[in-house]
């Protein structure tokens, strides 16, 4: 049994002629938080929407727990525990806190006419389950204050951390964080940060991070991966990474010139 998650081989998607990500292969292994850094542009989030199945590859093969899950659907890689987020949040604006995390599990009873109106019994024992867990979570994440808030009131970083939550409604193996730093003030990034090196310890998720923020990377990851055009430049720890000069020269170098 392979102790890696997540192995990606000569990974490609062409829109028209332009490659945005090509021939990327690399492998995360199972209970790291693996960092995915690079320039705007080096293909990043295209990468999750491949390992996701937002996006149909062009070529190459993506495997998790030595299952081929190229081109598969996201609805069934989601039922296999592989969530993505994404950099802006995606809540139910106009639902509770509480009630978007328990709309996240799938094939529930009250989804079904027949079964919620004449299995009442299953429907409400399953309802109450179903609430009890997001109660768990929200707790979890100290935002038992805001349970009953509108999701659409919450700060940017309120709302990273419900969709956080929303990872632990079902039995994720494989979260992949795009940007969760973005638009998230000092404080709820660390309470952020928290959050995720507790889930990663307690409970053995695994975890895929884009991030532009060194310090919360190296705070957060080992290993870490540099992608430049659309494959994989560099990986090591964060110290080796930010020592080293192809790195410094394609990305690192690239930001400080820009400050």
């Amino acid at each position: 049994m392979s102790e890696n998650i997540l192995e990606i081989y000569n990974l490609s998607k062409y829109f028209g002629g332009l490659a945005a990500v090509s021939d990327c292969s690399l492998k995360v292994k199972k209970g790291t938080i693996t960092g995915i850094i690079g320039p705007n542009g080096s293909g990043k989030s295209t990468l999750f929407n491949l390992i996701a199945g937002n996006l149909e590859s062009s070529k190459g093969k993506v495997m998790f727990n030595n299952k081929n899950i190229t081109g598969l659907p996201s609805h069934e890689l989601f039922s296999m525990g592989i969530l993505r987020t994404f950099q802006i949040a995606h809540e139910f604006t106009n639902l509770t806190v509480l009630e978007n995390l328990m709309m996240v599990p799938s094939n529930q009873s009250g989804e079904n006419l027949i079964n919620a109106l004449f299995l009442r019994k299953k429907f409400k024992s399953e309802e109450d389950e179903i609430r009890n867990k997001a109660y768990e979570v929200i707790e979890f994440l100290n935002l038992k204050h805001l349970a009953n808030e509108l999701a659409g009131n919450l700060s940017g970083g309120q709302k990273k951390l419900l969709e956080l939550g929303r990872t632990m409604m079902v039995e994720s193996k494989l979260v992949l964080l795009d940007e969760v730093g973005a638009g998230v003030n000092r404080t709820l990034l660390k309470d952020l940060g928290t959050a995720i090196l507790r889930l990663n310890k307690e409970k053995g998720y695994t975890f895929c991070m884009i991030e532009h923020d060194m310090d919360f990377i190296s705070r957060m990851c080992n290993p870490v991966i540099v992608l430049s055009e659309g494959s994989v430049l560099f990986q090591g720890t964060p110290e080796e990474v930010k020592n080293n000069e192809l790195v410094i020269e394609s990305y690192l170098g690239r930001s400080n010139k820009n400050n």
